[in-house]
């Protein structure tokens, strides 16, 4: 079912025109949960690619679950299909919701980056926090490795996906995890800082 997922995802985004192809390579949060596809920030990125004459098509590897792990045993595949100029990595918030160690997430997406960059492409990494009842050593931990990740590889950087949205309750499905399509908008904004100074124009 993962599998038949994202082949559907990679073909419904990457029209024949594009010189490049950018991967987003993520979990739930960019894989419109709960959302049409239509309404999730992935989507919304294509149409500012478009509008703003940057010669891309977009890539959704995404799957709802997804921990560091899962993304590490497939990111070959997902290169392979793909080729893409540029892969945004926005995984590991399965692993911190799960407790999983710190150590661990950061050595399953060393390994996604390592075969990203192996492929040629650029890397942009889109980090993640955890709510404060996981502990202040857990949640620091957690959320600098994603830093500590993009200095050691040399990558470009986001902080937080979700910087501007997690702290609005009205921003989120009843499920408390998932955002609203009013949030995507601004998810968006989040990734372009740090995914714009990787593109080349037309």
């Amino acid at each position: 079912m993962k599998r038949l997922l994202v082949a559907l995802l990679f073909a419904w985004s990457a029209p024949a025109w594009a010189a490049g192809t950018v991967l987003v390579y993520g979990d739930s949060l960019s894989a419109a949960y709960g959302l049409s596809q239509r309404e999730g920030w992935v989507t919304l990125l294509e149409e500012r690619l478009r509008q703003r004459k940057f010669d891309y098509s977009v890539a959704n590897a995404s799957i709802s679950g997804e921990t560091s792990a899962g993304g590490a045993a497939r990111i070959d595949e997902a290169l392979a299909r793909a080729k893409p100029a540029v892969v945004v990595v926005t995984l590991g918030s399965n692993d911190g919701l799960r407790g999983l160690p710190v150590s661990q997430m950061k050595a399953n997406l060393a390994r996604i980056v390592k075969s990203a960059q192996a492929a040629k492409a650029k890397v942009l990494i889109v980090g993640s926090r955890m709510p404060p009842n996981y502990g202040p050593t857990y949640t620091k931990q957690f959320f600098d490795a994603f830093a500590e990740l993009a200095k050691e590889h040399r990558t470009a950087y986001v902080p937080f996906l979700l910087e501007g949205v997690a702290d609005r309750r009205d921003y989120f499905q009843p499920d408390n995890l998932h955002p609203t399509a009013e949030a995507q908008k601004l998810i968006l904004e989040n990734v372009w800082q740090g995914l714009e100074p990787l593109l080349a124009r037309r």
